[in-house]
């Protein structure tokens, strides 16, 4: 394995497919450049799931990463945010295990059925408000339906107050957003953690039935900061918001592209032959939201197979787009949107340890959402051709800038 060219991945977005193929064809992990660091993608379906469950492999770059350590990415990385936090995303062992858990009751599968009809009230008032604009009309759906229920949903569960919502998401566009320059991400950072920062202090002084009141629950009664420090406090916040719904905005997003880009695929679902659930998982595995999750380490040499091998110390990039349409494990039509493939197995929402808590809150917001959508609007269609969506300037999610459609409600 050559270790001195690197693929450099294209931080528009724009090469995904071509980056993807590329990543296929040299074997079970390949060295890419992210922004200026050199990382092992690994996109083979079985080596990755078994990396994620490796206790040789770590999140925490304070203790593993030494190029972290030595200072030497976080003056110059626009990336920082990723790997810097305090949080069960970086945590690795019984650190993971204890902040993981003062989250976890939270996002489990009793709470989300509980949350069911409410799910179901949030997307009727969203669709009811589409319908409002004239037929045939064009509108980005982005915009009307797949953020402003997530965010709705996740600004119930943590508290995060209704006016602070869109200036919070396009913060968070911004930590996705893998065009900013190193000053323009640390702007982004700050602005983000003054909200934060507001929200703590408004629910100290007035707490709520909601996980940001318990969080500082946990972290004030506790005192000496055993359960949670403020960093941590904060941090991770940062994470249950964001991502609690800006992946649910993009699998809403590409569900309804891949569906409206091959109506025979709609047709499927219509007849019986493919239930929600089965779009659901098929555009995750097609489409993973996540297309690459920064980073992990090797807190010692682990070989891989055809003679690969990751060193202590260098970084891992769980690459779950390029897994999920790996031929090694979907074959020749790995590539092809297939609501009835009979094996739709993917990596959307990790594996193992920090397989994502929101799993289940994300399928149920896209079950509410996706069948009332084109059940409303049965000839909705989408107003460009499908080349011609613009993804996001991130190679970290996979969504579009826009997704507009002509909406043509039932009478």
């Amino acid at each position: 394995m050559d270790r001195t060219v690197p693929l450099v991945l294209d931080p528009t977005g724009r090469a995904r497919q071509a980056e993807e193929t590329a990543l296929h064809s040299a074997g079970p992990a390949a060295l890419v450049d992210i922004l200026g660091v050199t990382a092992w993608s690994v996109s083979d379906p079985a080596v990755l799931k078994s990396l994620l469950n490796d206790p040789r492999v770590s999140k925490d770059a304070g203790r593993h990463w030494p190029a972290f350590i030595s200072g030497e990415v976080t003056e110059k990385w626009p990336l920082t945010l990723w790997v810097g936090v305090d949080n069960m995303f970086t945590a690795y062992g019984d650190e993971h295990r204890r902040l993981r858990r003062l989250v976890s009751k939270a996002f489990s599968g009793r709470r989300t059925t509980e949350m069911a009809p409410r799910l179901e009230q949030l997307t009727t008032h969203l669709i009811d408000q589409m319908a409002r604009h004239r037929p045939g009309e064009v509108v980005d759906l982005r915009e009307v339906l797949a953020f402003p229920l997530p965010i709705q949903v996740i600004g119930d569960l943590m508290g995060l107050p209704e006016d602070v919502w869109p200036r919070f998401r396009v913060l968070v566009d911004g930590v996705f957003d893998t065009t900013l320059d190193r000053q323009e991400a640390a702007a982004n950072t700050m602005a983000l953690y003054a909200i934060l920062t507001e929200l703590v202090a408004a629910k100290r002084n007035t707490p709520g039935e909601d996980l940001t009141s318990a969080l500082i629950h946990a972290r004030d009664d506790e005192g000496d900061g055993s359960v949670l420090d403020e960093k941590e406090l904060l941090d991770t916040l940062l994470l249950v918001i964001s991502a609690g719904y800006e992946t649910t905005v993009n699998l809403l997003d590409q569900a309804v592209t891949a569906l409206l880009s091959d109506p025979g695929q709609l047709a499927h679902v219509r007849a019986g032959e493919a239930s929600w659930d089965d779009v659901i998982e098929e555009a995750l595995r097609y489409a993973a939201p996540v297309s690459h999750l920064p980073l992990r380490y090797a807190v010692e040499d682990i070989r891989l197979p055809h003679g690969i091998e990751i060193r202590q110390g260098e970084a891992i990039l769980a690459s779950y787009g390029a897994a999920g349409r790996h031929p090694n494990l979907h074959g020749a039509t790995a590539g092809v949107f297939d609501v009835k493939r009979a094996d739709k197995q993917h990596l959307a929402f990790g594996h193992g340890a920090h397989f994502c808590l929101g799993a289940p809150l994300a399928r149920a917001e896209a079950r509410a959402a996706l069948p009332a959508l084109f059940n409303r609007f049965p000839d909705m269609a989408l107003a460009v051709h499908p080349e011609e969506l613009e993804p996001v300037a991130s190679l970290l999610v996979n969504g579009h800038r826009t997704v507009p459609v002509r909406l043509r409600p039932t009478p």
